[in-house]
Formats: structure tokens, sequence, C-alpha cells
């Protein structure tokens, strides 16, 4: 892949609208699936308890989270079009699952396969984002974008399903043939995607051994696959510890910044129709007005970010998130929530270009993809965390208490990036 493009023409480039089709089909299909389809389907056609829907979504969760920094390091070994045309044909196998089967333990595994089968897409999105961006890592238009078909997918698959349900009469089996077309499609889109990638100025490395790539036996050996395989992975983590020297901070920074999302996304329809009495198309119309701005300041934000660095719409964001969110807690005045929610939009079209174009200066032109699949795994884990402490927050200390949480966290958020953005690395390499 070629290097130090400027801004706009990675927007342009081939890879980059491959991955931003293949990112927004995904989402289409991600989102009308876990928001709009299963848990009325499981719950209302099959009779499942919320027990049951909710193990099936943690298995989703866990099953992306858990591929992430496998699928990463599996873009570097044998390129973007295989690592994606194989995860998404996973992703094909757990629609027509979803299809067919009827039982608890069929959701729930398709489920777990549904997350397998999308858990490489940001890992290949952020490490050719990151190659192709240069060293200087101007990339804050492009993770704008990037952001922008993630956020359009998640919010178009669910308008689009319930609007096909009110067509077909509730026909669900219409809905998954959609979707499987859908998954289809994607599979199309991602082979036009890239087929090795080759990083520059790369050392392959081989049981902790620099130089040259060590020649195998020739004659071949039962065992010779696994062999290699073992032999690739050590030289791998041993690289990554080598040359990953960033500052400890990070590591809970990345975990934070999704936590709050998990707190946020198991109570916040709950809290506006139980506390704040809001209906269901008032709701709508809430989604959009705090979705919406967020999808339009995405790329003009990203650009900025270009310009002027991540350090002011980081500390701006932080602290704007958290105040909107402690207010979100506080008020009931239908009126001022609107605008509560529309400054949490405009918070989180900050804090999300210009937090992925700070993650991209620290990851190190070795092995991207599977730093990135690292990072991107610990900064998913607080997804799969976040709604339990949700769930608890919400039952046994108060309705508000999951959003007071969430404005604490982002508080603390913002005191952590002002301490990295002064020593984002080490002081002394990591050993």
């Amino acid at each position: 892949m070629q290097t130090d493009i400027k801004p706009v023409k990675i927007l342009r480039s081939p890879f980059f609208i491959a991955m931003w089709l293949t990112l927004f089909l995904v989402e289409v299909i991600k989102g009308a699936l876990l928001v709009a389809v299963l848990p009325v389907y499981m719950d209302n056609i099959l009779g499942l308890s919320a027990g049951v829907i909710g193990v099936a979504f943690a298995l989703q969760y866990l099953g992306d989270n858990l591929f992430r920094a496998p699928s990463g390091w599996a873009a570097e070994r044998i390129g973007f079009r295989a690592t994606m045309v194989t995860a998404l044909i996973c992703t094909l196998i757990a629609v027509l699952m979803i299809l067919f089967f009827k039982s608890a333990f069929g959701l729930a595994l398709a489920c777990l396969i549904l997350g397998v089968g999308t858990s490489p897409l940001w890992p290949c999105a952020m490490t050719g984002v990151t190659a192709l961006s240069g060293p200087q890592n101007k990339n804050g238009t492009a993770m704008g974008a990037l952001e922008m078909a993630a956020l359009g997918g998640t919010g178009l698959g669910p308008i689009g399903m319930n609007w096909l349900l009110e067509r077909t009469d509730h026909d669900y089996r219409t809905v998954f043939l959609v979707l499987l077309g859908c998954a289809v499609l994607v599979i199309l889109v991602a082979m036009i995607l890239p087929g090795r990638v080759v990083v520059e100025e790369q050392q392959h490395t081989v049981g902790g051994t620099t130089g040259k790539a060590v020649k195998y036996p020739p004659k071949p050996h039962l065992l010779t696959p696994l062999i290699r395989l073992k032999n690739s992975v050590q030289g791998t983590l041993q690289r990554v510890r080598s040359t990953l020297n960033v500052n400890p901070l990070v590591y809970p920074a990345l975990f934070m910044q999704s936590f709050v999302i998990g707190l946020l996304s198991p109570v916040i329809t709950l809290y506006t129709r139980t506390d704040l009495h809001i209906s269901p198309n008032l709701y709508s119309l809430l989604l959009i007005a705090g979705g919406g701005i967020t999808v339009i300041a995405l790329l003009p934000v990203g650009k900025m970010v270009d310009r002027f660095g991540t350090s002011i719409f980081l500390h701006m964001g932080f602290l704007l998130a958290s105040a909107s969110l402690f207010a979100f807690a506080s008020i009931t005045s239908i009126p001022i929530v609107f605008g509560i929610v529309m400054m949490v939009g405009v918070s989180y079209a900050m804090i999300l270009p210009a937090w992925n174009t700070f993650v991209a200066t620290l990851i190190p032109k070795g092995e991207r993809g599977a730093i990135w699949g690292f990072f991107l795994t610990l900064q998913g884990s607080g997804m799969v965390v976040g709604p339990i402490v949700s769930g608890l927050l919400w039952d046994h200390i108060s309705h508000p208490a999951p959003f007071i949480g969430s404005a604490v966290v982002m508080a603390g958020l913002a005191v952590v990036h002002f301490v990295l953005s002064r020593r984002p690395y080490r002081t002394a390499p990591a050993k």
C-alpha cells in the first residue's frame, strides 16, 4: 500500500472506498439485527426470556472482542481481502442460522458467530487508514468518514428494518432474506479490497530473532503449518513488546472510552420512557437529533483535527460530554433534554475522530494490524462490562445513576487525556 497520501486523497483511494462501503453495510446488518429485529423476534415470536436474549447479545460482543487482535494480526499476514471475506462469510452463516434456528442455543451460537464475523472490521479499517496516512498521521478526516459510515449504518439498519416490518405485516422471513442479500453484497464489496499487505521497512523476526526471514526446512512435515504459526505468533508478540512504547494510562483510557457507551446503552430507552415519559415517536426524534448532529459534524471536525491536532477537541469533547450527561440525569424538561442530547452529539463528534487519530499516533509502523487489534479489543471490553455495571446501578442505586456514572467516567477521561497529551509515551522503553 502506498503511504503519505494527503487526507482528502485518502477518501478517494480504492481501499478506503471499499472499506467504507464494507463498514457501512456490516453496520447496517448489525444495527438491524441487534437493535430492531432480534430483541422483538426472540421475545415476541420465539418466546425466549430476557436472560437468554442478554446472553445471546453478550456472546456477540464477546466474539467481536476476542477475535479483534487475531484478525488484525491475520490482516497483515494474509491481507485485507482474505481476512474480511473469510470473516464476512461467517456473518452470512450467522444470518442463515438466525433464519432457520428457533432454539435458544442455536440463536446464541449464531450471535457468537456474528461477533466473530464482524471482528476484523475495525482492525482492518484502522490499520489501512493508518498506513495510508503516512508518518505524519494526518487521518482525522478519514477517521471521521469511517465513523460516519458506522453511525449511518447503525442508524439506517434499524430504521429500514422497522419500515420493512410495517410494510410486510411483521414478516420476519422477508427481513432475514433482505439481510442475507446485504451479507452477500458486503462479501462482494470486500473482494475488491487489497490482497496482501506489505509493511515497509518491517524486519521479519521469528522467535525473537531479527534479520532475514527464517528459512524453514524444505521437506514438508505434518506439523510444519502449526510450527510456522507458533513461530510467527511468538515473533509478533516479541515485536509488539519491543516497539509498543506508550504511557500505561493509554490502556485504562481505551477501556473507559467504550465503558461509557456500555453504561448508557441498556438504560437509555428505559430512562426516557419511564422517567421522562417520552413517547416512542418522540424518542425517535430524540435519537435523530443526537445522532444526526454527530454524523453531520464528524467530517468537518475530522478535517479540523488534521489541521489543528487532537488535543483541543478531546479536551473540549470529554468535558462537554461529562457536563451534558450529568445534566441529562438531573433535568426532566423535554425541550431542554433535546438541547442536552444535541450537546452530547456535538461532544461525540469531537471525540470520535480525534480519539482514533490520537491512538493512531501511538501505533508503531511495524505490526500495525496486531496492535490495532489489541487496542480495539481492550477498548471493546468496556462494552462488555458497561451494561453489567449499568444494570446494577439502575436496580440498586437509582435510575439516573448510570448517567451520573458515565459523566464521572468522562470527567476522568478528560483528566487522563490531559496527562497523556503531555506524556503519551513511557519515560523509558518497554522491556
